[in-house]
């Protein structure tokens, strides 16, 4: 991920899944984009897994890192 471009697509990805997640009393609570470092931070009640299929689906590689400290 290195543009506006890339990170705007994983934010509009991200909150279709937070209105979809809304319906089952779950939510993307907050989206983190990090360009410099090439990472984003989700705060959400939703498996870490799906999160990831979400982001996926924006053509651009993916991998859980772990809690943000």
């Amino acid at each position: 991920m290195t543009c506006t471009g890339c990170s705007g697509a994983v934010e509009r990805v991200l909150e279709v899944s937070r209105r979809v997640a809304l319906l089952f009393a779950e939510k993307v609570e907050k989206v983190e984009i990090d360009l410099d470092n090439k990472k984003v931070f989700v705060t959400s009640a939703l498996p870490a897994d799906d999160l990831l299929e979400t982001i996926k689906k924006t053509g651009k590689e993916t991998s859980y890192i772990g809690v943000k400290q």
